[in-house]
């Protein structure tokens, strides 16, 4: 299992930022956002929207593993 911390930068509302996450985190970020027929960057520009004061990369962890915490259908 690769479970590396990658770090990527991505665009978020006109401005570059870097996040850091592992691998499995960013494959299933990808896999939403495909799900969700949208953009890698679209995916995370909404979950940086409703973070609060919570750290990027922690709001993105907790995203997926919500994501796939919830119940087919």
């Amino acid at each position: 299992m690769r479970a590396g911390v990658v770090k990527r930068s991505v665009m978020i509302a006109g401005h570059r930022t870097s996040v850091s996450l592992e691998e499995p985190f960013w494959d299933a970020l990808r896999e939403i956002a495909a799900g969700r027929g949208a953009s890698l960057q679209a995916l995370i520009g909404t979950i940086d929207a409703g973070r609060g004061e919570q750290n990027l990369s922690s709001a993105i962890r907790v995203f997926v593993l919500e994501t796939v915490r919830k119940p087919a259908g």
